[in-house]
């Protein structure tokens, strides 16, 4: 039960942007949960349907909700203004257009505590076009207990997890020093990796606790649909995974080389699906992957981690 008069035990943040349609489900998710001892901070960023009001509804009802109304800004600035406000002992942050399952806090938040973690993750499923399907990467029946070398060599490598915020339980003190960039659309590729990496223990157990609705309204459309790739996307992700790769160099040497590895893998992958999908609006970034391939082609082509398909494109393309 909550605590009257105490900090929650968990702050549960969520941004809404024009998710009229679809911001009940999710807040209905988070009212249905097993674990109640946690606030509800929606942030309405900036909405010109009436998200802002759907969310002052339920605001009124449940004295766990607490609506923050601001100007529009992007997905960074949004997220940092709940975490401004925050109490709780941990972070999850949840999606306006995805919903979790009822034990999808009190599942986080138990063995969290049991491991003493600084980050919890638990598995997903998706829904397209009426269908649940699981993310079978990031299913299985398995719990690891992994440091920070360990836990950010599975992020590098896109094993047990990926970058998105939601399915991730967070102490907030790491919120302390690291927070989310306040330019940009593409937040998560530019902090996830942080917290692994700064994370004295992480626990993942894949076991599906949320649900991401995949449409085409999403955020991240261009990102899992290449071919409605497009030049500011692509420069945004290679200005972060370049960062990724400073960072994590400087933070955890061992992986340097493999976080190398991953930039120039995301490289050839891009260039592959540019020429694949007759994009013709990449000239420049293209012209940019192709050049820095071709600069390190030793280092990558005869790299420990490179597969036979990307030495193939390479063979192929640059």
């Amino acid at each position: 039960m909550r605590r009257k008069h105490s900090v929650p035990k968990i702050s549960v943040i969520m941004l809404v942007y024009n998710r009229e349609a679809l911001v009940s489900r999710a807040i209905d998710s988070i009212r249905a949960q097993t674990f109640t001892d946690y606030e509800y901070i929606i942030v309405d960023n900036g909405s010109i349907d009436r998200s802002g009001v759907i969310v002052d509804e339920y605001a009124a009802t449940d004295s766990r909700i607490k609506v923050i109304h601001r100007p529009r800004g992007n997905i960074g600035s949004g997220r940092n203004a709940g975490l401004d406000v925050s109490k709780g002992d941990y972070i999850a942050f949840v999606d306006d257009d995805d919903y979790a399952e009822p034990d999808f806090l009190e599942f986080l938040y138990g063995f969290a505590e049991a491991h003493h973690a600084d980050i919890a993750v638990c598995g997903s499923n998706k829904e397209e076009n009426g269908v649940v399907s699981s993310n079978h990467i990031y299913v299985y029946d398995k719990l690891f207990i992994m440091d920070a070398e360990k836990a950010t060599e599975k992020f590098l490598w896109r094993q047990l997890y990926n970058a998105a915020m939601p399915t991730k339980l967070i102490r907030r003190e790491m919120f302390d020093t690291i927070r989310f960039s306040e330019t940009g659309s593409y937040d998560d590729i530019s902090t996830t990796y942080r917290y692994f990496a700064n994370a004295r223990v992480t626990a993942a157990h894949g076991l599906p606790k949320y649900c991401f609705y995949r449409h085409p309204g999403n955020n991240s459309s261009a990102a899992t649909k290449h071919h409605l790739l497009n030049p500011v996307q692509l420069g945004e992700y290679l200005k972060a995974f370049r960062e990724r790769t400073e960072y994590i160099s400087r933070t955890l040497p061992n992986l340097a080389e493999l976080a190398l590895y991953s930039e120039w893998s995301y490289m050839i992958s891009m260039v592959e699906k540019i020429h694949r999908f007759g994009l013709t609006n990449c000239d420049e970034p293209l012209r940019f992957m192709k050049n820095e391939l071709r600069e390190h082609w030793a280092e990558f082509y005869d790299g420990q981690y490179i597969v036979q398909f990307e030495k193939d494109w390479m063979e192929e393309l640059i």
